[in-house]
């Protein structure tokens, strides 16, 4: 069976209703290449179809919509490429032409475009987000015009803990969260739930998972139009099932805001890292974000903190385009793979990282990351 199903449903005016789906619950829908390459495709022929008014994706299952990318299938790929370039050694930092030929290339490539492609669709596009909306999940999920929640909604940008940063546009809707909120939330990796989605801009309506087959039926009764109308019908609908259905979340975000907003006022990295770390506290959410600052990898704190900081005036294409060039950047370097080994190939969950804080990491190393690869 297909990694993404495709269908479309005939609604009011023989209009069609288009549906995406995720089809690997297995994996929590992890966001495969082949699924990139079929969503592109199709996502491509909808827009070209008249008859189709919107689009909506979602993931197989009651349990994620999608919970990342297939960050394991690019952690065999590089470790392949640095057995073959020096068998004999652990650390090794692969050329630029190494990862042009690596899977890495395509992945991010064709992932990146994705997103983009997404938040510059011109036609409605609805994510039932529903479950575990993690790192790749959000790429997918926050360039959509309609973004819904539900009280299952668990969201994270957790790159930290893989040696990686958020990408997949992190670098434009972090910087957009109120109250430096989106540089504690890369920093931490810490989970956030739909209500916390909503108050930062992430998501626009929160709905009951029960009300998904009566919201499907109500799009199936509206009277879609042929032109960008269809954007507003779709936010009446769903601003109208949010004021009837229940949804009970507390926010996490919002009561901290203005302790996130003094811990991370330092203008250097390891200041922010050491306040958020040291901050004494009895709550729970706090201590799973600290945590996970603690335990990651410091060279992945300090891009995160450095990129964030690059990128705040920064359109929605450059990012892209400078999120590619730091992700092929930390496929060279031997950091993400040791920490995609650690959490998820072997599970052992002690990643070595290469340096044991930030002050330890050389500046010229920094630089190097984002540095513009030369063009092929």
């Amino acid at each position: 069976m297909s990694v993404v199903l495709f269908k479309e449903l005939l609604a009011q005016n023989n209009k069609k209703i288009a549906i995406a789906e995720l089809n690997s619950p297995m994996s929590l829908n992890a966001l495969s290449l082949e699924m990139m390459t079929l969503l592109i495709r199709q996502l491509t022929r909808w827009q070209d179809d008249d008859d189709v008014v919107i689009v909506i994706l979602q993931g197989a299952g009651d349990k994620a919509f999608c919970a990342g990318g297939d960050v394991v299938s690019l952690y065999h790929a590089l470790t392949e490429q640095r057995k073959a370039v020096r068998p004999n050694e652990e650390f090794v930092v692969l050329d630029e032409q190494t990862i042009r030929d690596n899977l890495a290339y395509e992945f991010f490539t064709k992932e990146y475009y994705l997103d983009q492609f997404i938040h510059e669709y011109t036609k409605p596009v609805m994510v039932w987000g529903d479950g575990y909306v993690i790192g790749g999940g959000i790429g997918l999920f926050s360039g959509a015009s309609h973004r819904v929640v539900t009280e299952k909604t668990l969201l994270a940008m957790p790159e930290i803990t893989i040696g990686l940063y958020p990408d997949v546009g992190a670098s434009w809707f972090l910087n957009k969260a109120p109250s430096n909120i989106g540089l504690f939330l890369g920093l931490t990796g810490a989970i956030f739930n739909a209500a916390d989605a909503k108050y930062i801009g992430l998501a626009d309506v929160m709905i009951n998972s029960s009300e998904k087959k009566a919201l499907l039926d109500a799009l199936m009764a509206v009277p879609w139009q042929g032109n960008e109308k269809n954007a507003a019908l779709l936010s009446q609908l769903l601003c109208k099932v949010e004021q009837s259905s229940i949804v009970e979340v507390l926010s996490n975000v919002k009561p901290h805001e203005a302790l996130i907003s003094s811990l991370t006022t330092d203008n250097n990295c390891f200041d922010v890292c050491q306040a958020i770390i040291n901050e004494k506290s009895d709550d729970k959410w706090l201590q799973g974000a600290q945590a996970k600052l603690k335990n990651g990898s410091p060279l992945s704190a300090l891009l995160i903190y450095k990129q964030l900081a690059l990128t705040k005036n920064y359109s929605l294409a450059q990012c892209f385009s400078s999120e590619l060039n730091l992700s092929l950047r930390c496929c060279q370097y031997p950091e993400f793979s040791e920490g995609v080994r650690a959490l998820l190939v072997d599970k052992d969950k002690k990643p070595k990282w290469r340096y044991e804080t930030v002050n330890d990491i050389p500046e010229a190393l920094v630089d190097w990351f984002f540095t513009p690869l030369t063009s092929s």
